[in-house]
């Protein structure tokens, strides 16, 4: 059995005062940040090999990296903490356990990118969470790590937490940004990028929860100490989240290059009785795996190589009693009702393809349907305003290309297979 976990973030989630100032400890990192040169802080990051943790992997140094310097326009950071994709399920529990390391990566980064206003943007259902991050920024500023000369270092920082309406599309930042001046949240046209143009037309740098809270742990134990974990390309660790028809879900950091066989033996396998089916490596909007995957290392290279991506590495798990075309019509369901209806693509292709799985998960549908549905997808892919319409694809593409023949027994019986009525056409459950 592998035990290869590396608890960084994750290491003080059982303390009872974990989401406290002090069961989190002074900010120590922060103050080594604001006694170093801000581009200093930009290549120790770099130097780490941090990528983004939001799902797109960019690194997270080069993107700061890309803030214009002496334009005399005020930077902003936006942390993007809108966590609303099915299955993603990350940084709600971080933001949770142990907010204070979001908050001091708040202040290194808005430091090293020169920004004296910062912005978490997070999900408006989350309540709870958005309580305790108002908790853990009061306390920030009662000890003096946030307000006016930081350490006694002349660097001023005021952060607000701002709540959001529950829209998938704010997840893209840009649409989030729109939101966050007080518009709908639609995706804007790019170029130009929020580095050059972000928040209220300035300079933004826009990054995940995991990103930011990952910082103060490279500044305080250096780059080298991140980069000696992970792989060549993807280096350090990461959360990954376990969910579906697994023994033990829950959030496992491990290093980038784990794989889900590993996982699994650390989670106690698949459910009792049963095997594993398929699973996504990142999330509903990642084409899908199947059992045949389970030894991919999961890092964005080796994923990418198999056709799917590693995404937020939100791992569902579904065993063999699960219908492929009712899953994936639930997801189409889900990114048609988000669509924030900007480009035709995306609109209109959403709604068709539920339309037709719909069709097809009844037992209705023809073979020519299946070529319709990927014709769909074909169309929305790379033509969409955002990257929405692009995830809403995945599955699509994905399942039809490893269960193509579970697409056509629907129709050959005249209904799901999984259904109880008709379990002994697939075999009993």
């Amino acid at each position: 059995m592998s035990t290869t976990l590396t608890p960084v973030l994750t290491a003080s989630w059982d303390r009872p005062d974990s989401f406290t100032i002090d069961g989190y400890g002074p900010y120590e990192a922060a103050k080594k940040a604001l006694g170093m040169d801000p581009d200093a802080v930009i290549q120790a990051v770099k130097d780490s090999g941090l990528r983004g943790r939001g799902g797109a992997g960019f690194p997270t140094g080069m993107k700061w990296g890309f803030i214009p310097q002496g334009d005399g326009k005020p930077h902003y950071l936006v942390v993007n903490a809108d966590e609303s994709e099915p299955g993603t399920c990350k940084d709600i529990p971080l933001m949770m356990a142990n907010p204070h390391s979001l908050v001091e990566g708040v202040i290194i980064t808005s430091y090293a990118i020169r920004a004296n206003h910062a912005f978490i943007y997070v999900r408006g259902e989350v309540l709870h969470v958005i309580r305790r991050l108002h908790a853990a920024v009061r306390e920030a500023y009662e000890k003096g790590y946030l307000g006016t000369d930081i350490f006694g270092s002349g660097y001023d920082l005021e952060l607000v937490v701002h709540s959001g309406a529950g829209a998938y599309i704010c997840g893209e930042e840009t649409a989030l940004l729109d939101s966050l001046e007080g518009f709908r949240g639609q995706p804007r046209l790019k170029p130009p990028f929020p580095a050059v143009a972000g928040l209220y037309a300035s300079p933004t740098v826009v990054n995940n929860v995991e990103s930011v809270a990952s910082v103060p742990s490279i500044i305080a134990n250096g780059a080298d100490w991140f980069a000696g974990m992970g792989t060549e390309k993807s280096k350090g660790f990461g959360i990954f989240s376990l969910s579906g028809h697994v023994t033990r879900p829950g959030q496992y950091e491990a290093p980038l290059g784990i794989t889900l066989r590993e996982l699994l033996d650390m989670a106690g396998g698949v459910r009792e009785g049963h095997q594993i089916k398929f699973w996504t490596p990142g999330g509903s909007s990642t084409p899908i795996f199947t059992d045949e995957h389970l030894d991919v290392p999961l890092d964005f290279e080796a994923v990418g190589a198999k056709g799917s991506m590693l995404g937020t590495r939100a791992l569902q798990i579904f065993d063999e009693t699960t219908c492929v075309v009712r899953t994936v019509l639930r997801w189409t369901e889900f990114y048609a009702h988000e669509s924030c209806g900007k480009c035709t693509p995306c609109r209109e292709g959403t709604y068709w393809l539920k339309q037709v799985l719909k069709r097809l998960e009844a037992g209705q549908g023809t073979e020519e349907d299946l070529s319709t549905i990927t014709d769909i997808a074909d169309n929305i892919l790379g033509r969409s305003f955002c990257a929405l319409g692009d995830g809403a694809t995945s599955p699509i593409h994905s399942s039809v290309k490893y269960f193509r023949e579970e697409y056509l027994k629907h129709f050959e019986v005249g209904g799901c297979p999984f259904d109880p009525k008709k379990s002994t056409v697939w075999g009993d459950r």
